[in-house]
């Protein structure tokens, strides 16, 4: 019985800590789990690499400002779009739609990692610099800095919503 019960603190209680993660309008529980690095790659303690799509930007900076929209048709206009490495965007969002949508920034990998995360926790909200989430009707701004040259991804991770295509590619040279 106490080997038993021994098991199950090392094991269950643990992963329960971890499921009810502080979610301070960021992805605690995320950061547990891969050590320090948010839904977007960069390291919460900068230990030298930069996220793989690059950074938030700095608003007194911007190179360029890009007008986004989200519409129900599980779309963004514009999906492709074109960066050079080092530029600033000012990314205005507007959601078109009669449901809520957002925009994040990332790699496939992480776009996807981050949508499986929302399935299992349908409600949780979040507030990462690579992300805006936009209720019906509403617009905002996302700042971001290109750091890096290749190609990355944004997408709409509200459950159901990347799977039915609502992606778009950018493309940084």
């Amino acid at each position: 019985m106490k080997k038993t019960i021994a098991v199950l603190m090392v094991s269950v209680l643990p992963a329960m800590a971890l499921a009810s993660g502080g979610h301070d309008g960021g992805h605690d529980m995320e950061r547990m789990e891969h050590g320090s690095h948010d839904m977007h790659g960069m390291s919460q303690h900068d230990h030298g690499a930069e996220a793989d799509a690059g950074r938030p930007g700095d608003p007194a900076k911007v190179d360029r400002t890009v007008e986004v929209t989200m519409h129900d048709t599980m779309r963004f206009d514009p999906a492709d779009m074109e960066f050079d490495k080092g530029e600033t965007v000012r990314f205005v969002v507007r959601n078109e739609g009669r449901i809520r949508h957002e925009m994040v920034i990332g790699t496939v990998d992480e776009l996807k990692e981050h949508a499986e995360m929302m399935r299992k926790m349908p409600g949780m909200q979040h507030a990462e610099p690579n992300m805006i989430s936009l209720a019906p009707g509403e617009s905002g701004e996302l700042i971001w800095q290109f750091d890096n040259a290749g190609a990355f991804d944004f997408a709409c991770l509200v459950p159901g919503h990347l799977e039915a295509g609502m992606t778009g590619e950018i493309e940084v040279e």
